[in-house]
């Protein structure tokens, strides 16, 4: 029985490039955490230490330097596929790229009722991320959000559910539905607007949240997920990771107090994982 290398890839995790557009007295800013890998034909640097087909991971790390002024920042989703798309001309041996981008958003600080056109505020909301993958044959191009935190105080219920000797949880007619919602989704096609695009989803996936009755967590994201779809036709799939960020109403009675769902105990953990994806039957 012989023994050989798996699947492997290199490259570097995490570098931090601002790109700053300063050419108008009203700068613009984008903040963006970038990985990027490439896989291949690397057996030699493994088995023989030989590194000649290797692009080092530093080389990586200042491409992506290099683009977010040669190439701009337009989006993520553009740049990604600009990094990547220069990685496979840069590693011959390299069959395959992938660029994460985590977007960090910043919004103006607000001076009389304007806003500053030099000062910021970092957002305190979610984190856009963007994933490429490349192959010297095709391209798939993934959007979406982590850590967006929603919750909705009435318009949720949790009943019904399967019970056994060991089940405590009491059925819910009325409860605190919130999660920090993670959603990516897939194109079959390149919109003309990648920012006005993740706008509208985002748009979607929130206003859905707040309309929809939810009997549960679950009913909630597949909801979500189909008015996406319907919307977008350029979108084949999404998914989404929803941990139930858990409020639990607390006994005032020891105090002489009624608690008529006013006050609540927000536990971090243990906590519900939902995770869904939705997608066309067609994909």
């Amino acid at each position: 029985m012989g023994i050989v290398l798996g699947a492997n890839q290199y490259g570097k995790a995490e570098t931090r490039v601002v790109r700053l557009y300063r050419d108008s007295p009203r700068h613009e800013i984008r903040d963006l955490n970038v990985s990027t890998a490439l896989r291949g034909d690397f057996t030699a640097a493994h088995v023989d230490g030989d590194q000649s087909a290797v692009l080092p991971t530093d080389t990586q790390k200042n491409t992506a330097f290099a683009y977010a002024k040669a190439h701009g920042v337009s989006s993520p989703e553009d740049y990604a596929l600009a990094v990547a798309g220069r990685l496979l001309e840069a590693a011959p041996a390299a069959t395959g790229a992938r660029v994460a981008v985590d977007e960090h958003a910043w919004d103006r600080i607000e001076v009389d009722g304007a806003g500053h056109d030099h000062a910021f505020v970092r957002r305190g909301q979610e984190v856009r991320t963007a994933v490429v993958g490349r192959t010297r044959e095709a391209v798939a191009v993934e959007s979406g959000f982590r850590d967006l935190v929603l919750l909705k105080s009435t318009g949720s219920e949790f009943k019904g559910f399967l019970r056994d000797e060991y089940t405590t949880l009491a059925e819910a007619d009325d409860r605190i539905l919130a999660t920090s919602l993670d959603a990516t989704w897939r194109h079959r096609d390149d919109p003309d607007d990648w920012d006005a695009s993740y706008a509208a989803v985002r748009a979607l996936v929130t206003a859905t949240f707040a309309t929809t009755y939810s009997r549960a967590l679950q009913e909630t994201l597949h909801a979500m997920g189909r008015a996406v779809l319907e919307a977008h036709d350029d979108l084949v799939e999404i998914s989404f990771r929803a941990p139930n960020k858990h409020h639990f109403l607390v006994d005032l009675t020891p105090f002489g107090l009624d608690n008529p769902g006013e006050v609540f105990h927000a536990a971090d953990r243990p906590y519900g994982l939902i995770e869904a994806t939705v997608t066309r039957d067609d994909t």
